[in-house]
């Protein structure tokens, strides 16, 4: 059977839903077509249930520490099947929310199952043959394996099986020392578990600059996370009913061994069993689909939108992505990806916020800049809270004085860098924020008086 639509999206993730419904109002007969959970990664293995297990194990954390605030509540103890079903339950609302909003989508119809190209006009799925003269990609990554010796040995999980399990383990290994790794360390420690995080580089979330790695290195082994760096030539294999690892690096024993394996090394696109080739779609050497600054592949009326096109990487530049095809598409206003200004968390606690360059890249840039510096500890908020860890950094170009990045490792710093956000988005320069006035007591009401001791970058 052939049915002919106005446009077909392809996945249910982030941003696939929201330009379906963009669609569907402007009057186009749309095709939704989700092969397994609708919502895609952030509903169901990212941000919602992740943030989830965070906030359980900050509980279980603060908990513990309560008679630091003169509070007593005796033994804490953890129940890892009341956590999951906390987890299961917010989770439900959310994939049901998105579910009931496609199935009642006017102007759409939704297939249940997976679509593969046929040609650059044409889908299958369940037998049926869908066609539009605009469809839409929005496939999403998953977990990548990594090539490691002895591996198809031992039982492993990644982050997607590891939440769906109850246990707690009595040593969690995780391989991979980035924002997705860490957060499940943190949380399973707080949970009771002992936890060894691996990292072939030589430090934590390569990307950021020294001192930030090297701060959430000493947040996370102040809790009893083993930290090991420079690990090479990684292999496991199985040793009774533990997993051994061998690990060469420059420091400490050249095992590991733990009860449990969490794989954390990256992400893979959803593309190699979608028939790209069949409708001539580009894909770069890792899989992910080649796109222009406005969402759109190599073969014109196709776009990538989300995680597949390996743009961004997270659920607000995959909404991002939405904003910019629909804008492009009915609104004759040419947004593109490049305007976005990088932005993104570490959800471990105190949670780090980043936004726009790092200071090695303004360096490597050759940007005159100035810096500026504020230890959590120095903060009212931070003391009365009594969460003291990390710091906050700003810096700006020299020239014009306007903000060129900023990194918050600190109680709220999540919420509190999008101050500097906005201004950057602004295009005004700092002296906005160093002149307002802000609310005590706040975390956020110290950024005017750090501003006040910028520094040369050096």
């Amino acid at each position: 059977m052939t049915e002919k639509f106005d446009a077909i999206v392809i996945g249910t993730g982030q941003s696939g839903p929201s330009l379906a419904e963009r669609m569907a109002r402007e009057g186009m007969r749309v095709a939704v077509i989700e092969r397994g959970k609708f919502g895609g990664t952030c509903v169901n293995t990212g941000c919602v249930p992740t943030k989830t297990l965070v906030a359980s194990a900050y509980v279980a954390h603060m908990a513990r520490r309560a008679a630091e605030y003169g509070v007593d509540v005796g033994p804490v103890t953890v129940d890892m099947r009341r956590v999951k079903a906390r987890k299961d339950e917010i989770v439900a609302k959310s994939r049901g929310g998105v579910t009931r909003w496609m199935d009642g989508l006017k102007n759409a119809k939704v297939y249940r199952g997976h679509g593969r190209f046929e040609a650059p006009r044409a889908v299958r799925v369940n037998g049926d043959l869908l066609e539009a003269e605009k469809i839409i990609v929005n496939t999403g990554c998953r977990a990548l394996i990594p090539d490691m010796a002895g591996l198809e040995t031992v039982p492993y999980f990644t982050n997607s099986t590891l939440l769906d399990s109850e246990i707690l383990p009595e040593h969690l290994l995780i391989v991979g020392g980035s924002y997705i790794g860490l957060e499940f360390a943190q949380a399973f420690r707080r949970f009771g578990a002992g936890v060894s995080v691996i990292e072939m580089g030589d430090r934590l979330i390569g990307r950021e600059d020294s001192e930030i790695s090297d701060a959430v290195k000493e947040i996370l082994e102040a809790e009893g996370i083993e930290v090991r760096l420079n690990a090479k030539c990684l292999s496991v294999a199985k040793s009774g009913d533990a997993i051994e690892m061998n690990v060469d690096c420059a420091a400490g024993p050249p095992q590991l061994r733990g009860s449990h394996l969490l794989l954390a090394v990256g992400r893979r696109p959803n593309t190699d069993d979608l028939g790209l080739d069949k409708a001539g779609i580009a894909v770069d050497a890792k899989g992910f689909i080649t796109v222009d600054d406005q969402c759109r592949t190599s073969v014109d009326g196709i776009w990538a939108i989300g995680d597949v096109n390996g743009r961004g990487a997270f659920t607000h530049t995959s909404y991002n992505d939405f904003e910019i095809v629909a804008a492009n598409m009915f609104d004759n206003d040419p947004r593109r990806i490049p305007d976005r200004i990088p932005c993104y968390g570490l959800f471990i606690d105190p949670p780090l916020g980043r936004i726009g360059m790092t200071d090695r890249e303004i360096k490597a840039k050759g940007i005159k800049a100035l810096v500026a510096t504020r230890q959590m500890a120095s903060v009212g908020r931070a003391r009365e809270r009594g969460e003291t860890r990390g710091f906050m950094k700003v810096t700006v170009d020299a020239a014009n004085g306007k903000i060129l990045g900023a990194a918050l490792l600190g109680i709220g710093g999540d919420e509190v860098v999008h101050a500097f956000l906005d201004v950057m988005a602004a295009g005004a320069p700092y002296s906005v924020i160093q002149r307002t006035v802000h609310i005590h007591p706040t975390v956020a009401e110290y950024l005017p008086t750090m501003l006040e001791d910028l520094k040369p970058l050096e």
